[in-house]
């Protein structure tokens, strides 16, 4: 039995899916306040002076606070459907086929959201740790239902998988997010090269 573990953003995709999924579904008001009330976040981010984390928090709370669940998931399911494909590399779609092919359990392990991810996932048969938002009364309080996983991804591979019952651990990543998880496999690969 073998367990192969894939982060989303820039290791499965060219790019990242969190920050073009929020543009689309953003109001128009929400838009043109975007750059006052996150534009420094995200500058700093790049700056490397906050985390991604942090970013994503702000992100999130800004474009999701006070939506409707029901609404947003559709736009969801839209872009799951209609622009995801687009994004995803096919060397990686063939890597995760091949995972399968050999009976092996495969999972996504990412700090975006459920909202898209779970029908791309679904489409294909892996199992999935994200973030999922808070819902209260049908909409989105701006908040992570059980906080951002993505410094997380580690303890919850865990409490999923019994990783002892594994002969090979494969895992995939691009980022610094992604060493802890990387450092739980036989076989690493960091952004297209095989470390191990």
């Amino acid at each position: 039995m073998q367990l192969a573990l894939f982060d989303f953003d820039h290791t499965i995709t060219v790019c990242d899916t969190y920050s073009r999924f929020l543009r689309r579904v953003a109001t128009p008001e929400q838009r043109a306040q975007g750059w006052w009330r996150v534009g420094p976040w995200v500058l700093a981010y790049r700056l490397k002076l906050i985390s991604a984390q942090r970013v994503r928090r702000r992100v999130t709370a800004q474009v999701f606070t006070g939506r409707h669940a029901g609404e947003v998931s559709q736009m969801a399911r839209d872009y799951a459907r209609e622009h995801l494909p687009g994004m995803v590399r096919p060397e990686m779609l063939e890597q995760i086929q091949w995972h399968k092919a050999q009976g092996h359990t495969v999972a996504v392990v990412s700090g975006s959201l459920d909202l898209y991810l779970q029908h791309w996932c679904e489409q294909l048969g892996l199992q999935m740790i994200c973030n999922r938002l808070e819902v209260q009364d049908s909409r989105f309080t701006g908040r992570y239902a059980e906080g951002d996983c993505g410094a997380r991804k580690v303890t919850l591979i865990r409490q999923r998988f019994d990783l002892g019952t594994y002969q090979r651990i494969h895992a995939y990543g691009d980022s610094s997010e992604d060493k802890a998880m990387l450092a739980l496999a036989h076989e690493r690969w960091y952004r297209g090269k095989c470390l191990t």
